[in-house]
């Protein structure tokens, strides 16, 4: 087959609906329920089981009724994926059909089995989804903070100076932050959070699906407290935490940005880029351009007359793409570096 990672793969087909390759199976989170039909399809028809924790898994497929029935079931986990892995890709480069299930929850999220998936893809094998119960998701979802965009950290690091130091790599990344953490360390990791982030809004979520599920909101400073006080709670626990603020950037700062796009763009494409830049409207950005611009000629910043995306000619200035031969000026309309009616601008 010509072209894309499709390339290589062995195709599924053969036995039963499961085709030959690598299966992660998503497993529950708590709720013994969770687990999808074509997921037990999967563990009926495996040639091989393979799991994070082996005594979970048979204990998943004893409450359903799936029987081992005498195939390999192999332990793969962080202490020994390098002297499992090896087996497990032999197998599957025999076209056999392996079903890989995390201890709980989706596979690769916060466990071992991206080294696998890598390996079997490097050798073109077949690699599926099983979809499923998801923490992550699930936390994210009885959160009340925004989705439409989120950042997953994992579990920070134990230790307070690569805590905060892991915690402050996400300051300025946008929309929400999710992390898995301990009991033990949830209140540390709470104020480390406050200190690095903000006082963000935030809410914990632990034993997600199960009896005792429970989740407090509030700001991170307020859930620390909270959990400084009732003690380490028990259960996985996952921590949400809401957007940062934005800030405005300031009219220097707008103007530092502007200057140094302007040397090597025209002001149309400075003003975009300024824009999307600091998060802030285009056309108030757009107008600080044109006056920049006139500024910065009028003081002979162009030396030779010759700018990219622009030159000086006669008292105009042809714009857009060099070469093209257009004449127009900003504020005329009637050139690259005008507003485009057909150009959404941000009226902010």
């Amino acid at each position: 087959m010509a072209g894309g990672s499709k390339s290589g793969e062995r195709a599924q087909g053969g036995r039963g609906a499961l085709g030959p390759g690598l299966h992660f199976l998503a497993t529950p989170i708590g709720a013994a329920d969770d687990i999808t039909v074509r997921g037990l399809a999967a563990l009926r028809e495996a040639d091989v089981l393979a799991a994070e924790d082996t005594r979970t898994l048979r204990k998943l497929m004893e409450l359903h009724g799936v029987p081992l029935g005498g195939r390999p079931l192999i332990a793969y986990h962080e202490h020994n994926s390098a002297r499992a892995l090896p087996g497990i890709l032999a197998r599957l480069e025999a076209g056999e059909r392996v079903v890989y299930a995390s201890d709980a929850g989706t596979p690769l999220v916060a466990d071992p089995g991206f080294r696998l998936a890598r390996e079997a893809r490097e050798r073109g094998v077949a690699v599926r989804a099983l979809p499923g119960p998801s923490a992550l998701l699930a936390g994210l979802l009885v959160s009340g903070l925004p989705t439409d965009r989120f950042s997953f950290g994992g579990f920070p690091p134990p230790k307070t100076s690569a805590r905060r130091r892991a915690i402050a790599a996400w300051r300025g990344a946008p929309g929400s932050l999710v992390f898995f953490e301990t009991g033990r360390r949830l209140a540390e990791s709470l104020e480390d959070m406050a200190a690095e982030l903000g006082d963000r809004p935030a809410a914990v979520a632990r034993e997600l699906t199960k009896a005792f599920e429970e989740t407090r909101t509030g700001r991170l400073s307020a859930l620390a407290a909270q959990y400084r006080e009732s003690g380490p709670p028990k259960g996985e626990i996952v921590v949400v935490i809401g957007p940062g603020e934005a800030i405005a950037p300031t009219p220097s700062e707008i103007d530092d940005a502007l200057k140094a796009a302007l040397m090597t763009e025209g002001v149309r494409d400075a003003s975009r880029t300024v824009a999307n830049m600091l998060g802030t409207g285009r056309k108030l950005v757009y107008q600080r351009a044109v006056e920049l611009s006139d500024s910065l000629e009028g003081r002979g910043a162009y030396d030779d007359g010759q700018r990219t995306g622009g030159q000086r000619t006669g008292g105009q200035r042809t714009v857009g793409k060099q070469g093209d031969g257009r004449l127009g000026d900003p504020r005329s309309g009637d050139g690259d570096d005008a507003i485009d009616p057909d150009d959404p601008i941000d009226p902010d």
